[in-house]
């Protein structure tokens, strides 16, 4: 009896040749650590507080991105030479006062007004001085006063109509009051046409020498023409001789006839 059973429990115990209970089981499989985070991290679960710091970053981070973006605008002023900052900031400043002397001219002309006997006969007088000043811009009026005469000689013909008007914008733009070219009065709506050595100033044909008769603030005129890269090095760089000389004394005589607008009239009654 005993001999008949050891050899079945020895099968039993070695379970290489035994038969499962019940079906098969899958096996157990480990979660790693990465599975555990992800299973933390997603999917998210934001309280309010939490919600309102991530709209209160966003921001703050799109406000420093539009203000660095802002700042590295000025990079070319950044990269400006040190002599070129200098001109613009006296460019600055010679613009600012000019406007301050004509609010106080303005002003001046209002104390005057308010305290003239004679109110009537006060702007009267301010109006004949206006209409000479308007005269003097629109061109219909001979000026004379401080500034520099502008001579460019032109041996090769390589002087273009666009170097004739960068040198008239930038005189513009130092102050000038009244300017003259070979004749011709500049007003608000000349022009320069043409090609090089064959230059024309509102339809009309100049010839080299190109002379250019300025009324302004000599200190303020001459320095804009030599600026670094500036009217006078261009024009040196085409073969061109440049000369300007101040004086106390310009004459600009060539006068532009009064036109009488076709359409517009006077909105005060």
């Amino acid at each position: 009896m005993n001999n008949d059973q050891n050899p079945r429990s020895e099968q039993l115990d070695g379970g290489a040749h035994a038969a499962p209970d019940g079906p098969p089981q899958p096996p157990v499989q480990e979660v790693t650590g990465r599975q555990r985070l992800k299973a933390g991290l997603w999917p998210p679960r934001l309280s309010r507080a939490q919600l309102i710091v991530a709209v209160l970053l966003f921001g703050l981070g799109l406000g420093l991105a539009i203000q660095v973006r802002s700042t590295s605008d000025d990079s070319a002023l950044r990269g400006a030479r040190q002599e070129d900052l200098v001109r613009i900031l006296d460019e600055v400043d010679d613009r600012t006062q000019r406007l301050e002397d004509e609010k106080q001219r303005l002003e001046d002309q209002r104390a005057e007004l308010e305290n003239s006997s004679d109110q009537a006969e006060e702007a009267r007088k301010q109006t004949l001085e206006k209409e000479r000043q308007l005269g003097i811009l629109a061109g219909t009026v001979a000026a004379e006063g401080p500034g520099i005469t502008l001579t460019i000689t032109d041996p090769s013909g390589a002087v273009a109509p666009d170097m004739l008007l960068d040198a008239l914008q930038e005189l513009r733009a130092a102050g000038a009051e009244a300017i003259e070219v070979n004749g011709v009065r500049v007003v608000a709506n000349t022009y320069f046409s043409g090609d090089a050595g064959d230059v024309q100033v509102d339809g009309k044909k100049i010839e080299a020498p190109y002379e250019f008769s300025v009324i302004g603030k000599p200190q303020d005129l001459e320095p804009a023409l030599n600026i670094p890269g500036g009217v006078v090095q261009t024009l040196e760089k085409e073969q061109a001789t440049v000369l300007v000389e101040q004086s106390d004394d310009i004459v600009v005589d060539a006068l532009r006839p009064a036109q009488r607008p076709d359409y517009a009239r006077s909105s005060t009654p």
